[in-house]
């Protein structure tokens, strides 16, 4: 997880290659301003390495894994290995670490639709937000998914619209989900086999098809939160309208009322 205080030891970090010499390399860590590295030439390679230059050149990113730091030399160093880092774990890292770049260039558009600068809102928000999510993002892509994500993690205040527009737009999740509130009632004597029925007219259309589910929670007399699963936001919107549409139709016609609310 990209941090903005120090690695830790075992920790993966994206590095570029400053300097190649002849018992190592001099690497600047991109994740983390102003702090180096040092790989030393046993730990660029498994096996013997006869020309460090043919593993490593200057200006190439690389992906190592913190051994540790070494206090003893004048500047504190962090002590780097290439050889520890498989390929699969390359790749994941690397897909993070555009991640989060991406993330960061998002929050500057927040920042700007909101007055401020980048910095202030990290302080303002933003390292909560890796705090709470685990990095900027998975906040942003929590968003995309989850309209309500920010509001159920306890954030508030005029940056959310904005960033949940953003993450909207900008981010592509596995999955959205959608919600909103039915209000139904009746004064029939089987009044509430009424709302079963009609509940179940809802959950019958919300759940033709097999890429989307709509589950259908009691909130309390006479509201029910409906809350609906699909790949993107517009078939979500258009399921859970035909689903809530269903509901209404199906109390009218048994003498009742609802009134379905799409409210994030």
């Amino acid at each position: 997880m990209p941090s903005y205080d120090e690695p830790e030891e075992g920790d993966l970090v994206v590095a570029t290659v400053k300097q190649v010499k002849n018992f190592g390399v001099v690497v600047t860590l991109d994740e983390y301003p102003d702090r180096e590295g040092f790989i030393h030439i046993a730990e660029v390679a498994s096996g013997w390495v006869k020309y460090i230059r043919d593993h490593v050149r200057e200006g190439q990113k690389v992906v190592c894994k913190v051994m540790g730091s070494d206090d003893r030399r004048k500047f504190k160093s962090i002590d780097l290995s290439l050889k520890a880092v498989n390929e699969h774990q390359k790749r994941e890292k690397i897909q993070q670490w555009k991640g989060e770049q991406k993330a960061r260039k998002l929050l500057e558009l927040v920042a700007e639709q909101t007055g401020q600068s980048l910095d202030s809102a990290m302080e303002e928000y933003g390292y909560r937000l890796i705090q709470e999510f685990g990095s900027l993002y998975q906040a942003f892509e929590a968003c995309a998914i989850r309209e309500m994500a920010l509001s159920e993690a306890g954030f508030s205040g005029k940056w959310t619209a904005p960033f949940l527009t953003i993450a909207r737009d900008n981010i592509t999740p596995p999955y959205v989900e959608i919600s909103g509130i039915m209000e139904m009632s009746s004064s029939n004597p089987a009044g509430l086999d009424d709302i079963k029925r009609s509940l179940t007219e809802a959950d019958r259309q919300g759940n033709e098809e097999e890429e989307v589910r709509l589950d259908i929670l009691y909130i309390g007399a006479p509201k029910y939160r409906m809350m609906l699963t699909a790949p993107n936001y517009k078939i979500a919107e258009d399921v859970l309208k035909e689903a809530a549409q269903a509901a209404v139709d199906s109390m009218e016609s048994l003498g009742g009322t609802a009134r379905f609310i799409r409210k994030a």
